[in-house]
């Protein structure tokens, strides 16, 4: 969740407008307190702690704790992540206020960098999983590991790749270098002679990622071995994010990115792979106040929670511009007033199959914009004027009721009832 991008603005719901006109007359349209139970919204909804020390976390778990369920320990490279005991502190603290909790761990980068913790020394992660369950029960939901796997691969210069390495992958004993070398002999034949990939055949590029990126990952290899469920945000290529392992993916809702198109994506991902999938609202701007609005983070929310998520985040980081880190009294006002609507009244269910948008097998193209990478490693090519055309026309007609999926024999479309099923190279819907 890093070098964020402006979005668009959304119109402000009715239901603030009521929460505006009623707090100038002085009546009460909420009730918040630790003093009764909390209702049950069907899904977990929260903050993502980017703070740096315990007081930090308390203060904020003591803000929210009364409409949200849902902390997470989002501090990657800080001291708190460094340190079991401020690990537990906090997860403590959390569920003790009846918040359920997923935990990052981090980076050690203090005295050796690039090292894992505390965390990753151990031969086995068994007895993790075994000690934070029976500290914390059901409220412990798991690992939160890495960040934008995809986005990373989607944004790094691999195009200049071959230019620093030349021939020595190949010289390298080690299946991942080995298989970079693949790719690097393609960069090397489309920079030095214009020969372009077959377009049908990125199955290099979608193993190396699935494979060494996220399924090889020691980490993730260890936390898999666990049986601990894994969670981790993008902003692109969630396909592949779940076919590496991951159970649960996070859609930034944020950026210079459609807010529709990252939910059928990893809406889309999650149904076809039986995954599930949430939301991490997070930067509007590169400077403060980082987040947009209290209305645009309502409607960015309330859009998630009809269209079927299951996890609902506000990305806090940096914290430095208030009490609360980034939040402000609108912004929490707005997490406040979502919760309460969410148990409270019904609305519209768009979370059912209804149509799909089938896009090529392989085809890990960025589609934030008409120029963006293919795996990071090429530019456009022959299919991605159609891809975009057509997705723009099925996000405009059926909106949040869309999934965007991709040919895989593993994952037929079939397998799903949708009533409708589009494919890229379609004309018309």
């Amino acid at each position: 969740m890093s070098n964020q991008r402006q979005i668009r603005a959304y119109i402000l719901p009715a239901v603030l407008i009521l929460v505006m006109v009623v707090s100038v007359l002085g009546v009460p349209l909420m009730q918040s307190g630790s003093s009764h139970v909390k209702a049950d919204p069907g899904v977990f909804v929260g903050v993502a702690f980017g703070g740096n020390t315990t007081e930090q976390a308390f203060s904020l778990i003591d803000k929210v704790k009364d409409y949200t369920n849902l902390f997470i320990l989002a501090s990657g490279r800080n001291p708190i992540s460094e340190n079991q005991t401020k690990v537990e502190q906090i997860c403590d603290y959390a569920t003790a206020n009846g918040l359920s909790v997923i935990v990052n761990v981090g980076v050690k980068e203090s005295d050796h960098p690039g090292n894992w913790n505390w965390f990753w020394d151990r031969a086995s992660l068994d007895s993790v999983k075994t000690d934070w369950t029976q500290r914390w029960g059901d409220k412990f939901l798991g690992i939160y590991y890495n960040d934008e796997p995809g986005g990373v691969q989607l944004d790094a210069i691999w195009r200049q790749f071959y230019e620093y390495v030349g021939g020595n992958l190949s010289r390298i004993d080690f299946p991942a270098a080995q298989a970079l070398d693949e790719i690097r002999q393609k960069l090397y034949a489309y920079v030095e002679n214009g020969t372009k990939p077959d377009p049908d055949t990125y199955d290099l590029e979608a193993d190396f990622f699935i494979r060494y990126v996220i399924a090889q990952d020691p980490g993730m290899a260890n936390l898999t071995a666990a049986g601990l469920q894994t969670f981790t945000s993008d902003y692109g290529l969630y396909w592949w994010d779940y076919l590496g392992g991951y159970n649960v993916m996070f859609a930034e809702l944020g950026w210079n990115s459609s807010t529709v198109e990252q939910i059928a994506q990893v809406k889309g991902a999650a149904r076809m792979q039986d995954k599930q999938w949430g939301s991490m609202i997070t930067w509007t701007y590169n400077q403060p106040p980082y987040l947009a609005g209290g209305d645009q983070i309502y409607n960015q929310m309330l859009q998630s929670y009809q269209s079927g998520a299951k996890f609902i985040a506000v990305f806090d980081y940096p914290y430095n511009q208030t009490r609360y880190g980034v939040l402000t009294n609108q912004q929490l006002s707005a997490m406040q007033q979502f919760w309460y609507d969410i148990t409270h009244k019904q609305f519209e269910d768009l979370s059912k199959p209804t149509a799909a948008l089938v896009l090529p097998n392989d085809f890990g193209w960025g589609m934030r914009n008409p120029t963006d990478t293919i795996w990071g490693f090429w530019l456009t090519d022959n299919r991605t004027q159609q891809v975009g055309v057509v997705t723009g026309m099925c996000l405009s007609y059926y909106g949040a009721k869309l999934d965007i999926v991709y040919e895989d024999p593993n994952h037929p479309v079939s397998s799903i009832n949708y009533q409708k099923v589009y494919y890229w190279n379609s004309t018309a819907i």
